[in-house]
């Protein structure tokens, strides 16, 4: 039962892809996925995830603390929350397909 614990702890670290038009120009040209993932995140733990997850091998982990922003909208003042982002390089012949 711990097993499953373990796993379930390890599919949850990746929040979700990062889908943006930098992201994509970098998983076209140099192989690099970015990901939303909890704050907690280790980049150990998101290698797993993304071995669990996807069924491929990264070669490097960066992990990125974007802080928060205080954003002005329509007159109204607001935050922009902060984000922990993990770039995933992975080998030349690997890729991740988002659906």
């Amino acid at each position: 039962m711990k097993n499953t614990q373990e796993k379930n702890h390890i599919l949850s670290i990746v929040k979700k892809p990062r889908i943006t038009e930098k992201a994509g120009l970098k998983s076209e040209s140099q192989n690099v996925y970015t990901f939303e993932v909890v704050s907690g995140a280790t980049k150990k733990t998101v290698g797993e995830a993304i071995r669990l997850i996807y069924k491929v091998n990264p070669i490097k982990i960066n992990i990125v603390n974007l802080p928060a922003k205080k954003v002005t909208a329509r007159g109204r003042k607001g935050v922009k929350q902060a984000v922990k982002k993990a770039l995933v390089f992975l080998k030349k012949g690997d890729k991740i397909a988002f659906i």
